[in-house]
């Protein structure tokens, strides 16, 4: 397979050539567990396992990911580099202050929720404030639409949360899905699916794959939660020639600095927030305040601003108190990258 159809464009090529070691290839992390990975690469797939101080680094590959491979004659491949990314999608890992990276490089992120029991607004707001802050584009999918064929309420719900971001209510069994989510499966594109378990993301993976790949199970019928059938997430080829991530259901979204995918997510809040006279307006008892006067008004929607306030404060607070842990973090990647780039300088001497 051609690398350029893998999503491998100028700048990840430029980053690649600067290792300037005639032995590395370059691959996408397409699986990964633990300290496992299968990597794509021009000839073919590969599994692949992190160099010995790769493993001692932070922040490790994850799918998405253009990696430097050294490959022996025979057994696993050895990661030897980290090429820079793009962009990442990540959330604040549950229960523990730190973030968990779900993948990197994506164009397009299709946000899942069904029309019936799953879906929630405020929930939607939040994985757009995601998205956005990942630097990709997104969409979002409700599913089941043959349990709930008149979405009408749903529609009005997501007036003021999409703000210009595609909406499709499709049935994930059903052919036509895939027409409709096209425009953004073309080749070389990367896509990821997010959502909670239960809304149809392995089946609408599998409608895209063009057959069933993917083993599915029933939602429960008392509460519609669904049942984790996806347990890693995983890059698959599209007949299409996009490159599709699948995600483990995901109950929990919790924010990590995402300020600007929050202003993105939520620009009518930002839009009047900088009509307000103080530039510091904290929207509470302040003078020539626009933000209160469109609530008094009802321009503004009181639930979304209560949720816009009440994600800000959330970042607020991991940002405070992350503060130190990110630039121990921080000095510990820089340190990682100059070990990493020397020792392949030194071995490319050697040679």
């Amino acid at each position: 397979m051609q690398l350029e159809a893998l999503g491998f464009d100028d700048v990840f090529r430029a980053a690649f050539d600067s290792l300037s070691d005639p032995d590395l290839v370059p691959g996408r992390v397409c699986a990964a567990s633990h300290e496992h990975y299968r990597v794509l690469t021009a000839a073919g797939s590969c599994e692949a396992r992190l160099r010995g101080r790769l493993r001692r680094d932070a922040d490790h590959p994850v799918v998405g990911d253009w990696v430097a491979l050294r490959r022996p004659a025979a057994g696993h491949a050895s990661i030897e580099a980290l090429l820079p990314r793009r962009g990442a999608l990540l959330r604040k890992r549950p229960g523990v202050g730190e973030p968990q990276l779900i993948a990197a490089n994506l164009d397009w992120v299709l946000v899942i929720s069904s029309l019936n029991r799953d879906f929630e607004p405020r929930r939607i707001e939040r994985a757009l404030a995601q998205v956005w802050e990942a630097g990709a584009q997104p969409v979002i999918v409700l599913t089941k639409l043959d349990l709930c064929p008149d979405w009408t309420e749903q529609r009005e719900a997501l007036t003021h949360v999409a703000r210009g971001v595609p909406v499709h209510a499709l049935c994930t069994r059903d052919a036509r899905a895939a027409e409709q989510l096209a425009p953004y499966l073309s080749a070389g594109s990367t896509v990821a699916l997010i959502g909670s378990s239960g809304v149809g993301k392995t089946t609408l993976t599998n409608r895209l794959l063009g057959g069933a790949e993917l083993d599915t199970g029933p939602v429960r019928a008392g509460d519609d939660k669904g049942r984790h059938t996806t347990t890693r997430r995983e890059l698959f080829v599209l007949p299409s020639g996009a490159l599709l991530i699948d995600t483990p259901g995901m109950r929990e979204l919790g924010l990590w600095d995402a300020s600007s995918g929050l202003d993105q997510a939520f620009g009518d809040v930002s839009e009047l927030a900088e009509r307000c006279r103080f530039s510091d307006c904290g929207h509470q008892a302040e003078p020539g305040c626009a933000v209160r006067e469109a609530l008094a008004s009802g321009a503004l929607d009181v639930a979304r601003y209560e949720s816009f306030d009440k994600l800000k404060r959330e970042i607020a607070h991991l940002v405070q108190k992350s503060e130190p842990q990110a630039r121990n973090a921080r000095r510990r990647e820089q340190r990682a990258i100059h070990r990493q780039y020397s020792r392949l300088q030194r071995e490319r001497g050697r040679d």
